[in-house]
């Protein structure tokens, strides 16, 4: 187990790609021990002080397997963000009940139980934070993507509920939206909401980059110094 003296801990699910694999390099620039998550691989330069699990989150036993490593890495996690997702974008009508199942499973049930895992080492850190990585989908979305859809709304209304329940823990709960840069979650027990809708590819970046100053900013806003 490495030394835990002056280093922060974080567990990144969907770290290989886009937004997650930002935010890993992001945190371990900043000097945090980075936990990657990804049933892709993420390639030779993930952080030589951190730990990459190949694994689909999707599978109810792989979240044991998941959090049992990162406990062998840490006794602690000072944050988790939740980021790894499936989209399928069908009409409602032509959506099978297996692809309904596996939105849910990756977007929501995983979610649901990484929480649960890392309730103990969260709590261990004396002050922590959850990001769940929401979509303005959740509350103005459009045709022919109904269960991503629910899924994100889904995950607004569990972001919520763990914001109430771990506040006597110090652990936040927040649910920032990738698609408009904007926060769509629980700041302990107050919920507020906002999106903008922007379409250009340049507009697409600075969401992007939005995002990732928002989940480290909400990472650094309740943790001990």
């Amino acid at each position: 187990m490495p030394d835990q003296t002056n280093h922060r801990t974080i567990l990144i699910t969907g770290a290989a790609g886009g937004i997650g694999r930002a935010t890993v390099a992001l945190f371990a620039e900043k000097g945090w021990q980075v936990i990657g998550v990804d049933r892709a691989e993420f390639g030779a330069d993930f952080p030589s002080n951190g730990l990459f699990i190949q694994s689909d989150v999707s599978i109810g036993a792989n979240m044991e397997t998941i959090f049992k490593q990162a406990r062998a890495f840490s006794d602690r996690l000072h944050a988790l963000v939740n980021n790894a997702a499936l989209q399928v974008a069908r009409p409602l009508l032509e959506t099978s009940v297996e692809d309904w199942d596996a939105v849910m499973a990756s977007n929501l049930r995983s979610v649901f139980l990484g929480i649960k895992l890392a309730h103990p080492l969260l709590k261990a850190a004396g002050g922590a934070a959850i990001v769940n990585v929401s979509s303005v989908h959740a509350v103005a979305t459009s045709a022919n993507i109904a269960a991503y859809a629910a899924s994100k709304g889904g995950l607004l209304a569990l972001t919520r509920a763990v914001a109430i329940e771990f506040a006597g823990d110090n652990i936040r709960c927040n649910a920032p939206d990738w698609d408009a840069g904007t926060s769509m979650g629980a700041t302990s027990c107050n919920v507020w909401t906002t999106w903008r809708a922007r379409r250009s590819t340049v507009a697409s970046a600075g969401r992007k980059r939005s995002l990732i100053r928002s989940i480290s900013w909400r990472m650094r806003a309740n943790l001990p110094s």
